[in-house]
Parts: structure tokens; C-alpha cells; sequence
């Protein structure tokens, strides 16, 4: 980004690489899905309760995060980066189900530290007028780790344990992470001091904590499980092989990016309330509406779902760090996580008791609902763009 000192530069480029390495960690599940259920012979029953099992990992974070508030950002990067990556290439020699819903908790757990701390740095660091566009550049390169194994998938499926093996390169990358990623200068002028939990449940920022929270395990109610189960739907229900489910997930991927770039310069020119608001319903509704249009209409959604989805990212990163104190930005930021997870398991655990009943895709829709609410509970906070973030 222009304009950027170079701490800043140094900033955005280490960070951003533990970025792409979570994003990696992060997509192989979902991608190879499929060719999973297949070797361990699971139904949509099992890969809920997977799911579910791999979600606890945000409560994990929580307690690591607060690590980040008292002893930095940087190590607790490194180190995330370095554990998550070595869980990925021991993942590849899992004998079981049980065992990898384990080895992907884990996993889980480190990413999520990661991805809060990496956004609690960049919020801090970046340009008061400009953090939504630096939450963007993250979200960017999050979603080319993503785009990595999309891309390298066809050539090995359904041999589903290579990317995990290829993962552990992050075990090479954290050492550098560790050398090269400054400290957060905001981080080392706050002087933090006591317990973090107990400076969130304060005025203001209990309410604030307690919105967030509230709409992020609303709004993961439909988003885990449309996020866990859109590959097993478009190859079990809609019948699409592994080429044409990744040519769909590479156009979904250049409408996140676009989303991405797109979202971070209207939340730094117009705000994050309303707009943060309105991606979340827009995305819910073409969410919901891609799982019950056939294969036509699940394309189309797909790509819509993913670029008001991906707006909305840089939105929500800028608006949340904004909305805490630096004091206990990554604790607050893993709460909000950790309510997330809560939200996944139900809709997970609702979608695997109903698709027997009304199948997958009528599952998801009606989840829909609780995407929209989870929008609607973001009016109740206040507009942040450009303002000083709280001590």
C-alpha cells in the first residue's frame, strides 16, 4: 500500500504471510471434503459432528490470545503459524475419522489465534483513514492461501492427504516471522496490566463484546455449515465433479476478490455500520437461495454469496478493532470467535438432524433466517471509521 512507513510495510508483508498460511490450513478440509467422507465412509450426520468437533478450536484461541495483549504480537504469530502447519503435515497420516476431526481441532485452534492476532496488529498499525483497505490487503492474501490448493487439488485428487503433507511449509516460514515481523508499536504503548476479561466486562466495552458476540454466533449458524458442506452438496446432490467444483470455486475466488478491495475502500470512504450491515443480509439471502435453485442457481449464489461475503470481511476486521481497546484487542477479538464456534455447532447439529428429513440443500436455507438476524444486531453499535482506537 502507498503511503505506508516501512515498520508498516514490514508489518503488512510478515503478517500477510502468516495470513496465506491460514488461509491454506483453512480451506484444505472444506476442499477435499468430499474424497474425506468417501475414504471413511461418512454421512452428513458424521461430517456435522466433524465439523463441530474442529469449530471448538475458536475456544482454544481465547485463552492463547490473551497471551498477545500481555506479551506481544509477534511471538504468538510465529508460534501459531508454526503449530498449525506442523499439525497439517501430521494430518496426512490420520487413520481414522475420530483422528482427524482431532488433528483439525488443533489446527483450528492455532489458525484462529493467528487470524485475530494478524488482524488486532493491522488494525493497530495501519493508517487511521486507511484500516479498512489494510484489512482488506489481509483478506486478499487469506484468500490466496485459499486459492493455493483450489488450484493444486485436480492434479491430486481425490488423494486428499497431499495437500495436507504440502501444508507443513509454514513450519519453514514461522522462524522468519518471528525475525522479521515488528513489534506492534500501539501494543507497546498501551501498557497493559491486569486481567483482560476483566477490562472487557467493563463500560463500554461489555455491550460492545456482548453485540459482537451475539451476531457472530447467529450469523455461524448459516455460515459453518454452507461454508462445511457447499463442496458436498455441489458433488453429492448436484453431482459435479472435483474440475467443475474448482473452476466454480476459482470464480467465487475472484469475486472475493473483488469483494475484498471492493469492501475496504466504501468502509474508509462511507462507514462500517450500515455497510457492514447490509453485505451480511444480502449475503444470507443468496446463501440460503443457492442451495434450493438447482445447479444454475447454486453457481450463481455461490459467486454472489462469496463476493458480498467477502466484502463484508475488511468491513467487519476494521469495525471490530476499532470497537476494543488495545489493552485486550486479541482477547476481544478471540470472544467474538469463540461465539462463533457456539453458533456453528448448532447450525451444524440442526443441519445434520434435518437433511435426513428434507434433505441438504432445504437444510441450509432455512438457516438463511439466522443469517439476516445476525445483520440486523450490527445497527446496534456505533460508526468507528476514522476515529482514534480506544487505549
Amino acid at each position: 500500500m502507498i503511503g505506508l512507513d516501512r515498520v508498516q510495510r514490514d508489518t503488512l508483508l510478515w503478517a500477510g504471510l502468516a495470513v496465506v498460511l491460514a488461509g491454506w490450513d483453512g480451506s484444505v478440509l472444506v476442499l477435499e471434503l468430499p474424497a474425506v467422507a468417501q475414504s471413511f465412509g461418512a454421512r452428513v450426520a458424521d461430517i456435522s459432528n466433524l465439523g463441530s468437533i474442529v469449530i471448538f478450536g475458536a475456544i482454544g484461541a481465547l485463552p492463547l490470545a490473551t497471551l498477545a495483549d500481555h506479551f506481544g504480537r509477534r511471538r504468538l504469530i510465529a508460534a501459531g503459524v508454526a503449530l498449525f502447519s506442523l499439525v497439517n503435515f501430521a494430518t496426512a497420516f490420520v487413520p481414522s475419522l475420530l483422528a482427524l476431526a482431532a488433528m483439525r481441532l488443533t489446527a483450528s485452534c492455532f489458525e484462529n489465534l493467528v487470524l485475530g492476532v494478524v488482524t488486532a496488529l493491522v488494525v493497530e498499525e495501519a493508517p487511521r483513514a486507511r484500516r479498512g483497505q489494510a484489512v482488506s490487503a489481509l483478506a486478499l492474501l487469506f484468500g490466496v492461501g485459499q486459492g493455493i490448493p483450489v488450484l493444486a487439488y485436480p492434479l491430486v485428487a481425490p488423494n486428499w492427504r497431499v495437500l495436507f503433507l504440502a501444508g507443513g511449509i509454514g513450519v519453514l516460514a514461522a522462524p522468519l516471522i518471528w525475525r522479521r515481523l515488528p513489534e506492534g508499536r500501539a501494543w507497546q504503548r498501551a501498557h497493559v496490566s491486569g486481567s483482560t476479561m476483566r477490562l472487557l466486562a467493563q463500560t463500554p466495552w461489555r455491550r460492545r463484546v456482548l453485540i459482537l458476540a451475539a451476531s457472530a454466533m447467529v450469523g455461524t449458524i448459516l455460515g459453518e455449515p454452507a461454508g462445511l458442506f457447499f463442496t458436498v452438496y455441489a458433488s453429492q446432490t448436484l453431482h459435479l465433479s472435483p474440475f467443475v467444483i474448482s473452476v466454480m470455486i476459482v470464480g467465487a475466488a475472484v469475486c472475493a476478490l473483488i469483494g475484498y478491495v471492493a469492501g475496504g475502500y466504501l468502509s474508509d470512504r462511507y462507514g462500517r455500520r450500515i455497510l457492514g450491515a447490509a453485505l451480511g443480509a444480502v449475503t444470507a439471502v443468496f446463501t440460503g437461495a443457492g442451495f434450493i435453485s438447482g445447479a444454475g442457481g447454486f453457481v450463481a449464489g455461490n459467486l454472489l454469496w462469496s463476493g458480498f461475503a467477502s466484502a463484508g470481511t475488511p468491513v467487519m476486521g476494521a469495525w471490530s478493532g476499532e470497537l476494543y481497546p488495545t489493552r485486550a484487542r486479541a482477547t476481544a477479538e478471540a470472544t467474538g470467535g469463540v461465539a462463533a464456534a457456539f453458533g456453528g455447532i448448532i447450525g451444524l447439529q440442526v443441519v445434520g438432524a434435518l437433511s435426513p428429513l428434507i434433505g441438504l440443500g432445504h437444510s441450509l436455507a432455512l438457516l438463511a433466517a439466522a443469517g439476516v438476524l445476525s445483520a440486523a444486531l450490527l445497527l446496534l453499535l456505533p460508526e468507528t471509521r476514522g476515529r482514534p482506537l480506544p487505549d
